[in-house]
């Protein structure tokens, strides 16, 4: 073959090609911020279904799903650093944040540390927000050691 006998350059052709590369990329970049985006989404679904307990008044409820114990009534004893009663004195009617009218599950971030998620949940609508911790490994929730800053597109954007 020699170059008279090449073929004929076809602009569709590589215009197909260039387009179907560029849709790929895009899948791709798509796919890596949903990824990254969603990645604390287990911590956040169990914060969520907390918060939903408190808001039905489902004390019980929202103490197994603390400890991530549904059957925490049979052996008591293993929760005895912090016991139903402590539970219902902080999250209960006469607690910080009283009765759960409303929540909104903001924004979770997860320290370097990595054992962890923190969320951020603005309760009842009030400024200051409430943070739970949620253990990885167990999905157990505990009060944050940590506070976060969370609120702007940009933040949810990359958060």
């Amino acid at each position: 073959m020699t170059l008279l006998d090449a073929k004929q350059y076809d602009p569709a052709r590589n215009r197909k090609r260039r387009n179907r590369i560029l849709t790929a990329v895009i899948f791709v970049l798509i796919f890596v911020w949903l990824g990254y985006h969603f990645r604390n989404y287990p911590e956040r679904s169990l914060a969520t279904k907390f918060f939903a307990a408190l808001q039905k008044q489902d004390f019980p409820g929202a103490y197994a799903i603390w400890f991530n114990d549904a059957d925490w009534k049979r052996h008591e004893a293993q929760h005895s650093a912090y016991q139903f009663s402590d539970f219902y004195r902080d999250w209960g009617p006469g607690g910080e944040w009283g009765l759960v009218k409303s929540y909104s599950v903001d924004c979770s971030l997860s320290p370097g540390n990595g054992s962890g998620v923190v969320v951020q949940v603005t309760v009842n609508g009030r400024v200051e927000h409430a943070f739970v911790w949620v253990q990885k490994s167990d999905k157990t929730l505990s009060f944050s050691p940590t506070e976060i800053e969370c609120g702007n597109w940009l933040s949810w954007l990359t958060e």
